[in-house]
């Protein structure tokens, strides 16, 4: 029924949708949906691209599984600040760590990546990690070692002499100039290939153009980087008072 919860019927309506190219308003019509509930719909199981009914169907049913034993093992659910809905955190949370999974993060450092840059603070201890994650102190710290070697988050003691893991306002700046580097040191090994497979080949001929547009990728990355940092370090106007 319109305003419940998506049947697979409905899922499936939706990858046609997709299929045939129709937009979320279009699609959304032909389920007598809100727009946004296909939007959140598709950009949790994967996007346009890749969403499956079926899949759609087995991870929302999994999630609903989830929460009802999470509830039902610890009732105490964790308070929210700002009047936020903890399942729509949650949600959004998962939504975020698939994402970053899509980019080539493991699954456990994406689950971490997503927690902390979701909190206010954009900090944690291990421990506050643990009980909102609900996985081992080990996982953690393997999550948090990766990251911290991908610039992606630091470490800091807070008043207590506990140790906090921090994401910053530059670290989405650390992780393209990290994506930079890479590709300016594929730019060195495509070039050292044209002198090995000789000048004038095609296949020097096509690793030349390979260097020569990872070259501009890897400038253009830097370049917009430097430019948009200023960006991270901005602070939303006040909002006006509702009353």
């Amino acid at each position: 029924m319109p305003g419940g919860r998506l049947t697979q019927q409905d899922r499936q309506q939706i990858a046609l949708g997709l299929a045939d190219g129709l937009a979320y308003a279009e699609i959304a019509r032909g389920l007598d949906r809100p727009t946004s509930t296909v939007t959140r719909e598709v950009g949790r199981n994967g996007g346009p691209a890749a969403y499956r009914a079926d899949l759609a169907h087995r991870a929302t049913e999994h999630r609903a599984h989830r929460r009802r034993r999470v509830a039902s093992r610890d009732p105490q659910v964790l308070p929210q600040a700002h009047g936020r809905d903890a399942e729509a955190v949650r949600d959004y949370q998962e939504t975020f760590t698939t994402v970053l999974m899509r980019t080539g993060t493991p699954k456990m450092m994406a689950k971490v990546l997503a927690c902390l840059s979701t909190t206010d603070a954009g900090s944690l201890t291990a421990a506050e990690l643990v009980q909102r994650l609900r996985v081992s102190p080990a996982s953690i710290s393997k999550a948090i070692t990766y990251l911290e070697e991908h610039g992606l988050v630091r470490r800091e003691r807070d008043e207590r002499r506990r140790e906090r893991y921090v994401v910053d306002d530059d670290v989405w700046y650390r992780s393209m100039m990290t994506s930079a580097r890479s590709t300016a040191h594929l730019v060195g090994i495509a070039r050292r290939g044209v002198g090995v497979l000789g000048p004038g080949t095609p296949a020097a001929a096509r690793l030349e153009n390979i260097a020569r547009f990872v070259d501009f990728v890897s400038e253009s990355i830097t370049r917009a980087a430097e430019q948009g940092r200023e960006i991270l370090h901005a602070r939303p106007e006040p909002s006006a008072d509702r009353g």
